[in-house]
């Protein structure tokens, strides 16, 4: 057995018997009255939309203590839609008995598939489906593909009552939490199934089949991304962001979180999350393919907050009491003689190790590549993209070493991104002589 021990996560939805139907039909009268709520519940400011990066260990506490915390506490109760996962059962046991281990209770909701062919029977399924959500304090989106959760959710843009029991969730006060494609959700616009980072800069992103809407849990005018500094997507992000005049991202990394609640965004996990703004950044249509100037970035990690509206940073309190490196301070006294360059900026963790390297050096700035070598053979083989990292005006950070190692809060690093033309082979072999 995959948990010993009760699997609430096991038990089919059945119909129910004379005992419990007052029960239900009470809860049925709750979906109802989250059908009433205006559309905008899903963003609305109250409660805690928490999109997770992916990669999130059933072992990661700080992630899931502080979910059922945000939840209620000892009264969280959680309902675990699984429907993004191929499979389902599996995916939705892990975390259901993630969520139980830190004291919460926790059901998984198996949602079927859609058959338009049985529609009055489907429609009263999902008001069953809805009463129970509406009875939980916290919702959960397990990983996969996050066409399926929009498609099962919301198909054809058209909230089910499923969806609109969710948004009155959050617009009580509860906790909608996802990890990777149920991150991907979290805001208005989101990747549906786009090619991989290079090929997206290269190309634009292409309107209904790499992007698409999304449920809209943060708000609007704000986009999410996940896996983000792993899988190097700050290229991604920022394409799409440009191409849809969005002005604040988020990417959240693997094994981290990102609490958006009442304005402001707080960083959980083990590793961090970006945000970027593009309020001043500029774009020149001349130069033909994606390019941008004055991006700001800020890296946070766990505790740390930013505030949405000012974008203020707000340190931990272990960071705060830590070293200030703000260089327009006379006492800035920065670790590294020199700066890096990067020959693959889109690879592992690479951006958030040139933003602190950036920060703790004398260097005003630090460059990298993103090229595919040899590997594109269409018209645009040639293309590259040249990321400049520099400091300016608000640029500061802290570091407090932790466990032997120094961690980072980052305060306004900017970033260019300039097309490039690669040299095609990228090299040829060395000779010996003239």
């Amino acid at each position: 057995m995959l948990f010993p021990g009760p699997r609430p996560w096991s038990v089919p939805i059945r119909i129910p018997s004379r005992s419990s139907l007052l029960r239900l039909r009470l809860l049925a009268l709750l979906a109802g009255l989250a059908l009433s709520l205006p559309s905008f519940a899903c963003n609305a400011p109250k409660g805690y939309a928490v999109p997770l990066g992916g990669a999130v260990s059933p072992d990661d506490n700080a992630i899931w203590e502080r979910l059922v915390q945000l939840a209620g506490g000892k009264d969280a109760h959680f309902v675990v839609i699984a429907l993004a996962s191929e499979k389902p059962e599996q995916a939705a046991a892990k975390a259901v008995e993630a969520l139980v281990r830190r004291g919460a209770r926790a059901q998984y909701l198996p949602i079927p598939a859609r058959a338009p062919a049985q529609e009055a029977s489907r429609a009263a399924q999902e008001r069953e489906l809805a009463a129970r959500i509406m009875a939980a304090s916290g919702v959960f989106f397990t990983g996969g593909a996050q066409s399926r959760l929009t498609d099962g959710l919301s198909p054809g843009g058209i909230p089910t009552p499923m969806l609109d029991a969710i948004c009155a969730v959050k617009a009580r006060g509860g906790v909608v939490a996802g990890t990777s494609a149920g991150a991907a959700v979290m805001s208005e616009r989101m990747f549906r199934d786009p090619p991989d980072t290079l090929t997206l800069m290269k190309r634009g992103p292409a309107v209904g089949a790499d992007v698409g809407p999304g449920l809209g849990f943060v708000g609007p005018g704000l986009f999410v991304d996940q896996h983000f500094l792993s899988r190097g997507r700050i290229g991604r992000l920022l394409a799409v962001m440009h191409a849809e005049r969005i002005r604040l991202g988020v990417g959240v990394d693997e094994g981290s979180g990102a609490i958006f609640h009442d304005g402001s965004v707080e960083a959980i996990g083990s590793r961090g999350i970006v945000v970027i703004d593009l309020a001043d950044a500029t774009s020149d249509p001349r130069r033909g393919a994606l390019n941008l100037r004055g991006v700001r970035l800020h890296y946070l990690e766990q505790g740390d907050q930013v505030d949405l509206a000012t974008l203020t940073v707000r340190p931990a309190p272990g960071k705060r009491s830590g070293q200030l490196l703000e260089p327009a301070l006379p006492g800035y006294a920065p670790y590294y003689p020199d700066g890096h360059f990067y020959a693959d900026f889109l690879g592992d963790n690479t951006l958030a190790i040139a933003m602190a390297r950036l920060m703790d050096s004398v260097v005003p700035d630090i460059s990298g590549l993103a090229f595919a070598a040899g590997a594109d053979s269409g018209h645009l083989r040639d293309l590259g993209f040249q990321f400049r990292l520099y400091k300016g005006v608000g640029s500061r950070a802290w570091m407090a070493e932790q466990s032997g190692s120094p961690r980072y809060t980052i305060e306004r690093v900017y970033l260019d991104v300039e097309p490039v033309r690669m040299a095609n082979p990228l090299h040829t072999p060395w000779r010996a002589g003239p």
